[in-house]
């Protein structure tokens, strides 16, 4: 990742995610961006560690359509922070990459770190880090869309209606 640093330092303490320049770097790609890229980007909640709808902690589930222009990548959420699955539906792909640490590990990359949406000449690249390994993706546009579950008693969800 160009400006999200995963293991920033504040003070004395080092291995703290670091969102906070990517964030002041924003504000100078607004016009650069594609829309649907721009507002899931700037939504408050995105880097906000105490906020249901932060990307960080989400597992990722699966990844659809890997072989074509249309393609959806699905989060699950954790129990304990959020309450809404995410899916990114991305348009006009035109790469496509995972990275895992072990390479025996497939697509299987585990808990979201963070990501990041930067400017590319074919609209954006969508870097998502994951303790595991890494997906970026260069398309178009994206769309992302949270839908409500509800955690059962043992840990597993179950969804209810999709909402925006």
């Amino acid at each position: 990742m160009e400006y999200v640093n995963p293991d920033a330092e504040v003070g004395n303490v080092s291995g703290v995610l670091g969102p906070a320049r990517y964030l002041s770097h924003l504000p100078s790609i607004s016009g650069d961006l594609p829309p649907g890229a721009w507002a899931f980007a700037t939504d408050t909640d995105h880097y906000d560690f105490r906020s249901r709808r932060c990307v960080k902690d989400l597992t990722l589930r699966a990844i659809r359509g890997a072989d074509g222009e249309e393609m959806e990548v699905e989060f699950q959420h954790n129990c304990w922070k959020h309450d809404q699955d995410l899916l990114i539906r991305y348009t006009g792909v035109s790469d496509f990459i995972v990275d895992p640490v072990d390479e025996g590990r497939g697509t299987n990359l585990g808990t979201v770190i963070l990501d990041e949406i930067l400017p590319h000449r074919d609209g954006c690249s969508h870097e998502i880090a994951c303790w595991d390994g890494t997906l970026t993706l260069v398309c178009r546009d994206l769309q992302a869309t949270w839908s409500e579950t509800i955690c059962s008693s043992k840990g597993r969800p179950r969804r209810r209606a999709a909402t925006e």
